[in-house]
């Protein structure tokens, strides 16, 4: 009966000790939990002052890019070097290419939805060229480029929707 006794005793002060020692092990659990958090929380807070600037510089590019391969721009800035509608419309599409290539790598920094719909609009206007060279069989450059204006001048542009896109998502950054 003294054994008895002298168990429950042992297991009276072992008791407290064990409550204790499973409440210090959850709070510092709960604790380093919450720490872990806020780290990655600031490094993220870090991070997103260096990306910011990053992402805007690229908005900044593909608005250009888009500007420059706007049809109506495009035709006004890119002259014809001789009467050769072929020749003039792969001149067109070079220029929209290279301008595309020189800012592919601004995709890493937007959404996969904005560069789909930059690509897209690339690609439409290439199309319209395209169409507008078909058009014009008989004609010659000056003819196909006047088509392209009357038909293309009042109506939005692959580039105009896309840059709509483009400061809707800006705006969301902020």
């Amino acid at each position: 009966m003294e054994e008895a006794t002298q168990i429950i005793s042992y297991v009276a002060y072992l008791l407290p000790a064990i409550v204790v020692g499973l409440v210090a092990y959850f709070f510092f659990k709960g604790h380093t939990a919450n720490e872990e958090g806020r780290r990655r929380y600031l490094i993220q807070k870090e991070a997103q002052k260096q990306v910011l600037p990053l992402r805007l510089q690229a908005y900044e590019r593909i608005t250009l890019l888009l500007e420059r391969i706007d049809l109506n721009k495009l035709l006004i800035r890119v002259k014809p070097f001789s009467d050769s509608k072929d020749d003039y419309e792969n001149l067109l599409v070079k220029n929209i290419e290279q301008e595309f290539e020189h800012n592919l790598t601004q995709q890493i920094y937007v959404t996969p939805e904005c560069w789909n719909l930059v690509s897209a609009a690339k690609n439409a206007t290439i199309h319209i060229i395209r169409q507008g060279a078909m058009h014009e069989k008989e004609g010659n450059v000056d003819k196909m480029r006047e088509w392209l204006l009357q038909n293309f001048m009042e109506e939005i542009t692959p580039s105009q929707k896309a840059l709509a896109y483009i400061k809707k998502e800006v705006s969301e950054l902020f």
